[in-house]
């Protein structure tokens, strides 16, 4: 018997972990499917995005670059999708029509909740990055009740957009601000803030970090979206900071991805597990 396919587009995804997760709960729950890294580049995506219309594909996952560029590939988007503007999952519809879900918003405020025992309401929050996970963190944050809201992106506009997408869609009135990385006001606006958010890339890299140690509030909580020890938050601990890293995001956000495609309950734990045993035996 054929085997049905789920798999993660990004460029690059050699380095995923995804993987691992979902064929753990596959072969956990008796499922017959497998998860693959699905490497596709900006003039691939088109032709990647219509190859899982065919009817052994289960969904897909998103990640860098395109989490933006998929949403005109797709037939529909759930409502936190269209209200976020990413797209970090794809479910494929009996019918063969793709619909595009935000698994990352839910998974954010959850692992903050329960990894860092957080409550992100009444706090002030700075998100470094506007990409399609800072997005999502943006609108779950603001729905979370902070207070305070800055983004800070070495393109402005982009940061303006993002903000300004969320005061649309908010019943409540955060004080919200986008802030370039060499702006005057950054080091007192970091000073105050009670959470510091990396959703950019910076951090795969050794060497590389988006906040200057100097910077870093030793009151804070630094919270790295990228899923491995990074620079960032050694120099937070260093600090004096409280420090989370991507791993609980990243399972979480794959968990509610593999409920949507299985109908079935995901494993956590198993999934939780095989992350660990991942990161043990990968570079």
């Amino acid at each position: 018997m054929s085997h049905a396919l789920a798999g993660v587009i990004g460029d690059p995804v050699s380095h995923s972990r995804s993987p691992y997760l979902h064929n753990a709960a596959f072969a956990h729950l008796g499922i017959n499917a497998r998860y693959e890294c699905w490497p596709t580049t900006h003039a691939e995506l088109p032709a990647r995005i219509g190859s899982l219309r065919a009817p052994h594909i289960l969904g897909a996952n998103v990640t860098l670059p395109h989490k933006l560029a998929v949403i005109p590939l797709l037939d529909r988007l759930d409502p936190q999708a269209e209200q976020i503007g990413a797209v970090n999952t794809i479910a494929r519809l009996p019918d063969g029509l793709l619909e595009g879900l935000n698994t990352d918003a839910p998974a954010t405020i959850a692992t903050l909740r329960q990894d860092a025992s957080f409550d992100p309401a009444g706090r002030r929050v700075v998100i470094l990055g506007a990409s399609g996970a800072a997005r999502a963190a943006a609108f779950a944050l603001v729905a979370a009740g902070v207070t305070e809201l800055t983004v800070v992106n070495r393109t402005l506009a982009r940061a303006e957009e993002l903000l300004g997408d969320v005061l649309a869609a908010s019943d409540d009135d955060p004080r919200l601000r986008a802030l370039a990385p060499d702006d005057p006001e950054l080091p007192e606006v970091i000073a105050a803030a009670a959470l510091i958010v990396n959703a950019t890339s910076l951090g795969w890299r050794e060497h590389e970090t988006p906040l200057p140690a100097t910077l870093i509030p030793a009151a804070a909580l630094v919270f790295d979206m990228v899923y491995r020890p990074t620079r960032l938050l050694r120099e937070a601990a260093l600090a004096g900071a409280a420090t989370l890293d991507g791993r609980g995001m990243l399972v979480r956000q794959a968990a509610l991805s593999f409920e949507r495609w299985t109908g079935a309950a995901a494993p956590i734990d198993i999934m939780f597990a095989a992350f660990d045993q991942a990161l043990e035996h990968t570079p």
